[in-house]
């Protein structure tokens, strides 16, 4: 009996969820193959052929096993088995229904209502529905209703494509947690740049005025510095703010004023004499230069006060104006009397060295109209008056009757004829013969060049 049993056996293959099995069985119907190979059913599985069907020739028998499926949403859990497709269609066979921005969550993961929902081998898939909350945004004056699974502000802001910048002005605060029917004020921040102090910054600012951003960038007007726009402007998008830095620098010159000199007649001096009874002194004035830097750069200078620090002192020369009388003894023996003698640079000349061709109208003719020749001397009438009678040693008797280009200070230049000319340049005392001209004829200051230079 019993090998005529096994005898009878059937193999039937059982295909469960794609995987298939080999069942040896002596059942009729499909229902007592199953028992056959210990499948326990659910209701919601699904079996092909049915159960109550004789065993199919050469096909297999399908089952489909529902999905165990746990779901919580709104405040709710449910468990149940599914043949729906997607996770959507399973969770509208419980009668939960997402809404826009609504999170499904399966297993961990965030998944999407049309993700496939695979049949297992009886291991639960566990769905957790968030429902996304409204939230009421005012973004710079522009109304929108943002929904939301987020769990805080800042998320929900930016899985909504708000970017907020650190600058803008939020409220609640951004880590608040989210509450249904929130009402939030956003004030955006304007994208601004200062250059200042040889750097620039980037930044963005809820100010209203230049002042304001300042302020904001912990930057200080000092003194004189200045913005541009002005501290008192209105803030605009990108607006880039100059600020100059202003310093102030005094600075002191002082110049030297020359002092005058006066001269004053002195009766009991000998004439040609002299002495100062005051020395002249230098003043100073002095100035205050203000100095205007910008950013380092010198910018202006401006004079701020100027003032004499020391007044200049007067120098006093006082001058002999006291004529004596003095004889003179001549190489002859004869004698003459001279009121003036003078140290003098002489030089000579003839007629025909004095500038004028043999052909010139006036050739060999003086300043005087004196014919040119011994005896007629060229000087400086400043110092010795034209006509004047002179006693010159080496020379002899002589009349002041010319002048010359040259013949400056103390100069005398001394008159030749063509053919006895004696080359001169040495320092003489010549002697001014009397009479005496009048006081206001009298040169009693004289030039103090040239200079004689001594030779040792």
């Amino acid at each position: 009996m019993g090998w005529g049993y096994f005898r009878a056996l059937k193999p039937i293959t059982v295909q469960i969820n794609q995987q298939s099995r080999l069942v040896l069985t002596n059942q009729a119907t499909v229902a007592g193959v199953l028992d056959d190979a210990s499948i326990m059913l659910h209701p919601e599985d699904v079996v092909f052929p049915a159960l109550t069907a004789p065993i199919p020739d050469n096909q297999p028998i399908s089952i489909r096993l529902a999905q165990p499926v746990q779901v919580q949403a709104d405040g709710n859990t449910v468990q149940v088995r599914t043949q729906s497709k997607t996770i959507g269609e399973a969770l509208g066979q419980i009668g939960i229904f997402l809404k826009p921005n609504d999170k499904v969550i399966a297993d961990g993961q965030v998944v999407a209502a049309t993700a496939a929902l695979t049949p297992g081998e009886g291991e639960w898939v566990n769905l957790v529905v968030h429902r996304a909350v409204p939230i009421e945004v005012n973004d710079n004056g522009a109304l929108t209703t943002v929904y939301t699974t987020a769990p805080t502000l800042g998320e929900a802001l930016r899985q909504a494509g708000l970017i907020v910048y650190l600058g803008d002005y939020v409220t609640p605060d951004l880590g608040t947690p989210i509450s249904p029917g929130w009402q939030v004020y956003i004030r955006r921040s304007r994208e601004v740049s200062i250059s200042v102090d040889g750097k620039t910054i980037r930044t963005r600012t809820l100010g209203n005025t230049v002042a304001e951003l300042l302020t904001q960038e912990g930057i200080q007007l000092k003194d004189k510095d200045y913005a541009v726009p002005s501290a008192t402007d209105q803030i605009r998008e990108s607006m880039n703010v100059q600020v100059t830095r202003v310093r102030e620098e005094f600075l002191t010159e002082s110049e030297y004023i020359r002092y005058e000199t006066v001269w004053q007649a002195d009766a009991t001096m000998d004439i040609d004499t002299r002495k100062t009874s005051q020395t002249g002194v230098e003043g100073v004035k002095k100035r205050t230069i203000r100095l205007l830097f910008e950013n380092g750069r010198e910018t202006k200078r401006t004079v701020d006060r100027e003032w004499i620090d020391s007044a200049p002192v007067t120098q006093i020369i006082n001058y002999g104006t006291k004529i004596t009388h003095r004889t003179l003894t001549l190489p002859d023996g004869s004698t003459t009397t001279y009121w003036r003698k003078l140290r003098i640079l002489a030089t000579s000349y003839t007629a025909a060295t004095s500038g004028k061709a043999r052909t010139h109208p006036e050739f060999g003719i003086t300043a005087t109209g004196m014919r040119a020749g011994t005896g007629i001397v060229a000087v400086d009438p400043k110092v010795i008056n034209l006509k004047s009678k002179l006693y010159i040693p080496g020379y002899g008797l002589a009349t002041a009757g010319d002048t010359g280009g040259r013949i400056l200070g103390k100069r005398v230049d001394l008159g030749y004829d063509e053919w006895n000319l004696v080359l001169w340049f040495q320092w003489i005392d010549i002697y001014v013969l009397d009479p005496a001209p009048s006081a206001n004829q009298i040169h009693w200051i004289i030039p103090d060049t040239p200079k004689e230079r001594y030779t040792h």
